[in-house]
């Protein structure tokens, strides 16, 4: 996916495969730490490592043996993740989403917290510069039909940087953001593209121009108890074992931020706690 992204143009932080030495060597020389040790073939941030020297890289390679070559290891960019959702009927994105997160994925994952996503504000140039670059990831990886689920990294550079994507429905209740912002039902409409395989014109149904937002966080109690978020923006509150989770839905932006960074907050002292971040792997 990296490669093909980069021999299309497409902006990529730096990144090497570690099965060949001599290669990894000269990337750790050009490239400042600290670097990014991720899996080629999974979605999670979970099995992801952020590796500050080459001690620490050959000593996991040597930990991992033969299952080393499973990885890559990618030029960290600090900045914000961006994501945008999408439907594609043949060869056309017909339907885009953008969404800018709080705090990122894998600080949230192997340091604990709040993680929150939140629709970014219609008409606006950082919008437009996302779904503008996520059509171009499309059209370049050749995704057909279906949905996507793709990731951008906003750095300190004001630069968007093409992380990766999936053809599938975004996880950690992002499906429902996206139905409560627009109306629109990615899990449906993916189901019915695949059906149609192209035979028919797809028609997308009406769609909301509204605002969404989620907030989630590991909860120490088995079933927390949300009913004391009592906003008229709380859409949802999903029902998910150990997890404290709420869907926001509103016609005002500015709105929908305030209660979220709020919400981040309360949650951290109403639920939030931490589990072990599993350790980065092969299989």
């Amino acid at each position: 996916m990296r490669l093909r992204a980069k021999e299309g143009g497409l902006p990529v932080p730096e990144f090497c495969p570690v099965f060949n030495y001599d290669q990894l060597r000269e990337f750790m020389a050009r490239v400042p730490a600290p670097w990014m040790f991720k899996p080629r073939s999974e979605a999670s941030a979970s099995g992801i490592r952020k590796l500050h020297d080459p001690e620490a890289v050959w000593r996991l390679l040597d930990e991992l043996g033969d299952k080393q070559s499973h990885f890559l290891l990618e030029q960290f960019v600090p900045g914000d993740i961006c994501h945008v959702d999408s439907l594609i009927s043949e060869g056309k994105v017909v339907f885009a989403e953008a969404h800018r997160c709080g705090a990122p994925p894998f600080e949230v994952t192997h340091g604990g917290g709040v993680w929150r996503t939140r629709t970014v504000e219609r008409g606006t140039p950082e919008e437009k510069e996302l779904c503008a670059l996520n059509k171009k990831v499309l059209a370049t990886l050749g995704h057909q039909r279906g949905v996507a689920h793709t990731e951008f990294i906003k750095g300190q550079d004001g630069k968007l940087y093409f992380l990766e994507t999936a053809a599938r429905v975004g996880g950690a209740f992002i499906a429902e953001l996206v139905e409560a912002s627009t109306g629109i039902n990615l899990w449906e409409e993916w189901a019915d593209l695949e059906l149609d395989q192209g035979q028919a014109p797809y028609q997308l149904p009406t769609k909301r121009q509204e605002y969404g937002a989620v907030v989630v966080t590991l909860a120490k109690q088995q079933w927390p108890d949300l009913s004391g978020y009592a906003d008229p923006e709380v859409h949802l509150r999903p029902r998910k074992e150990q997890h404290a989770a709420l869907i926001l839905r509103g016609k005002d932006v500015e709105r929908i931020d305030h209660l979220v960074e709020g919400y981040a907050v309360r949650f951290r002292q109403d639920f939030m706690t931490r589990a072990p971040a599993r350790e980065g792997r092969a299989d």
